[in-house]
């Protein structure tokens, strides 16, 4: 018999949030994270060296006799919840665990301690719509050198080193200097996405795409639901704080009981998603029923962060529809976070096969 999965938080994750929330109040406030989708820099690089190299929290997933810290996926979806919270623009997901899981799963150690270290940002080279599993793109490799396109990248801007798989079946490391990286029109202003163009570039060899490409798609996939669950609760907190405070007819607005029913559907939403997440991430740390684990968190996950972040648009009324209020870049995470590795659609269907079953 299984055991039974550990939802609850140590002192130790607690401590850990602390840090981190701490850190993200100092580098990611809402009038600096809105001023960098403005402008050609959408990165907090300053952010992301106190995470990577202050803190050493790319290298959670990574042991340590491979120059990481040893950690598990469970302090890694801490960490994920605050910037969640703070809709932070690093490449934390992408890097420091999407890429390093695929590096995990190949014989790459040199790579997966710069990736630890924070000297390097990687990116795997697969649109960020696959779902684990799922089919994806590959490029042409012919004579020692790759040729093709890629899109939807997600961070591909700011990788040094592009993981990319070919049709050889092989996983092959292309630094960023010899691909063509071409930013698209992205719905999640903090999370770009790109097109990277191979037109002979040299790669290096690092492993099995078919075993690294599903093993850090199925990791993305199942910490994305911290980060959804992060900015779930901060959407509900902010909405709830705001409610309290605005008055109508010399009463605050949180007091008429249609909005505290909405609040308290709301609630229950964000609880049940916690412990998905939780689920997740406990899932991912000890092998136990990994698939199933990640397939059901991300069902649910995307319809309550979505939800959660449209209430606190319409209940922030005129304020929440500026520019200046940070509740759209809740948003717009949230609307393409229901997509990234894979659609809650696409779980479902994942799931019902994991469990056997059958559609009537």
């Amino acid at each position: 018999m299984s055991a039974q999965p550990d939802l609850l938080y140590s002192e130790e994750e607690e401590a850990l949030r602390a840090a981190v929330r701490d850190l993200l109040a100092d580098h990611c406030d809402a009038p600096g994270v809105i001023a960098r989708t403005e402008s050609d820099t959408p990165y907090d690089l300053a952010a992301w060296k106190a995470l990577a190299d202050g803190m050493g929290l790319a290298g959670l997933l990574v042991p340590e006799d491979k120059g990481g810290q040893g950690a598990s996926h469970r302090e890694v979806a801490v960490v994920l919840e605050e910037l969640g919270r703070a809709v932070a623009p690093v490449p934390y997901l992408t890097s420091a665990v999407v890429a390093t899981e695929a590096l995990l799963a190949c014989d790459a150690d040199d790579l997966l301690a710069e990736l630890a270290s924070g000297r390097r940002i990687g990116a795997l080279a697969v649109a960020l719509n696959v779902a684990p599993g799922g089919a994806y793109k590959v490029v042409r490799h012919e004579g020692g050198a790759l040729h093709g396109e890629l899109t939807a990248i997600a961070d591909a801007r700011a990788a040094d080193v592009l993981l990319v798989p070919a049709d050889d079946g092989g996983l092959y490391a292309v630094d960023a200097s010899s691909a063509t990286v071409t930013p698209q029109v992205s719905f999640d202003l903090t999370r770009p996405l790109a097109t990277v163009t191979l037109d002979g570039a040299p790669g290096r060899l690092l492993g099995d795409a078919e075993v690294a490409v599903p093993r850090a798609l199925r990791a993305g996939a199942g910490l994305l639901a911290s980060e959804q669950l992060g900015l779930a609760e901060w959407t509900l907190t902010e909405t709830v704080r705001y409610l309290k405070e605005r008055k109508q007819f010399n009463r605050p607005v949180g007091g008429f009981q249609a909005l505290k029913h909405r609040l308290a559907q709301l609630w229950l939403e964000v609880v049940n998603l916690r412990a998905a997440a939780r689920n997740a991430a406990d899932a991912l740390a000890t092998g136990e029923d990994a698939d199933v684990a990640v397939a059901v968190a991300q069902a649910y996950a995307a319809s309550v962060a979505v939800h959660a972040a449209e209430e606190a648009l319409q209940l922030h009324a005129g304020i929440g529809m500026t520019w200046e209020h940070p509740i759209h870049l809740y948003l717009k995470r949230a609307k393409a976070d229901s997509i990234a590795y894979g659609s809650a659609g696409a779980h479902r269907a994942r799931l019902a096969e994991l469990v056997d079953l059958q559609a009537p």
